[in-house]
């Protein structure tokens, strides 16, 4: 898991993960557009009570799935958790 994904994930609030991802490699480029362009969040997907997914989002598009069984999903969901 990335650290962006760490940093991230500690900025948990209710169901939606804040981003907290770190600017890199955007020199020259305007801070509000390079801001843009990394804010990653993550959002758990609960039924019935339990997550059963985690969404990676930049903005409103929707990067990748994460299963909360695995070894990232439980890293996110354990910094959820502690968080609130």
């Amino acid at each position: 898991m990335s650290e962006e994904a760490v940093k991230a994930a500690e900025a948990a609030e209710e169901t939606v993960i804040e981003p907290n991802a770190s600017v890199a490699g955007t020199e020259g480029a305007p801070a509000e557009e390079a801001a843009n362009a990394e804010d990653v969040s993550y959002q758990a997907v609960e039924k019935e009570g339990s997550v059963t997914a985690i969404w990676e989002m930049q903005g409103q598009k929707h990067l990748r799935t994460i299963d909360p069984r695995s070894n990232e999903g439980k890293q996110i969901l354990a910094l959820f958790e502690t968080a609130g």
